[in-house]
């Protein structure tokens, strides 16, 4: 992957999971929703295992999530980490509004 596909992409997951995370905290008046939940994404993005697997086959299916979340690259973090800041600056977001008065938030 080369160093402008990461950016890009990087900006992305910012933009997308801060639009998520703003809708969400909206909808359910609760200001850090997606940030409990990303953790979840992440490992639904990276993981190959149906999520039935981790109720039936639990040891099996988390050590094949530590062995791909020890595989990762940095480019790979340094995407998922944009996205999960993207996730707080929409918590932070939010909190802002609803201190200047914004009632609808």
């Amino acid at each position: 992957m080369h160093i402008i596909q990461a950016v890009i992409g990087a900006i992305l997951y910012l933009v997308i999971f801060f639009s998520i995370g703003f809708i969400l905290n909206m909808l359910l008046k609760k200001t850090w929703t997606l940030v409990f939940i990303y953790p979840i994404f992440v490992i639904m993005m990276i993981d190959n295992v149906k999520l039935s697997s981790y109720i039936t086959e639990t040891s099996t299916a988390l050590a094949n999530v530590y062995e791909r979340v020890l595989g990762l690259q940095f480019l790979d973090v340094f995407m998922l980490g944009f996205g999960l800041l993207g996730a707080i600056l929409a918590g932070v977001t939010i909190r802002y509004l609803r201190k200047s008065g914004y009632s609808m938030f």
